[in-house]
């Protein structure tokens, strides 16, 4: 793979697995915009309106896009099937690849802007006292794999008596006081999910040419959507 095919790639990323809606735009591998919101179930509204004025910010037509990155999950089943849905749309209209990012290992990445040699944990609220989560190093390799876990004192309780552990994300605030006497237990309680931290772990892929079957990708849900009881009399 040629030097010049790896950083002269414009990619648009779509980031719509929990509550914020996010999109970003990056060249060379550097971010060159963003739109985001944080207004819950914004997805459906907004998503199309941010990657259109993105596009309108930076004079880019939709054919210079070399490939479109989505965060894959888990994550909201709703805000998750949106995005894709929106990502394969674009895929399939201009003939561009498709680039899935996990969404835990792009909050991983985000999370571990610094030099320290600890853990980084990122999770995502999935009700109740249930996370999904998984844990990274430094470097943003997998140390434990993704899971769906109920959050209680025996979690983590082995790596954090070795390490200290970073815990961010909508998911995180369980855990503040179930580890109240954990000391190597960190929380980043101002860190949101974003966009802009697909953009290494995409770039890098899509020099690899690490494409995905645009036909047949689906969300990586990790659990089963549930649909709720109808509350309306009648509806069964």
């Amino acid at each position: 793979m040629s030097v010049s095919f790896y950083n002269m790639a414009k990619i648009i990323y779509i980031e719509t697995a929990t509550k914020i809606c996010s999109v970003a735009l990056s060249e060379n591998g550097k971010l060159v915009g963003i739109r985001e919101s944080k207004v819950s179930n914004s997805h459906a509204e907004m998503l199309s309106v941010f990657i259109e004025e993105l596009m309108k910010k930076v004079n880019w037509k939709y054919a210079d896009l070399d490939a479109v990155a989505v965060s894959m999950g888990p994550g909201s089943y709703t805000g998750l099937r949106i995005g894709v849905s929106s990502a394969k749309g674009l895929c399939y209209s201009l003939e561009k690849p498709l680039i899935a990012v996990s969404t835990l290992q792009s909050m991983a990445w985000g999370m571990a802007q610094n030099n320290e040699n600890v853990l980084f944990c990122p999770m995502i609220d999935a009700r109740r006292m249930e996370v999904y989560s998984a844990v990274f190093d430094k470097n943003n390799e997998e140390e434990r794999g993704i899971e769906a876990q109920i959050i209680d004192e025996n979690s983590f309780a082995d790596s954090l008596k070795e390490k200290v552990i970073y815990f961010a994300g909508d998911g995180a605030a369980k855990c503040k006081e179930v580890f109240a006497n954990q000391p190597n237990a960190r929380f980043l309680d101002e860190f949101e999910i974003s966009s802009r931290y697909m953009i290494e772990i995409a770039t890098k892929k899509y020099g690899q040419q690490q494409f995905e079957d645009v036909a047949y990708f689906e969300p990586y849900y990790l659990k089963d959507f549930i649909a709720g009881t109808p509350k309306v009399k009648g509806l069964n």
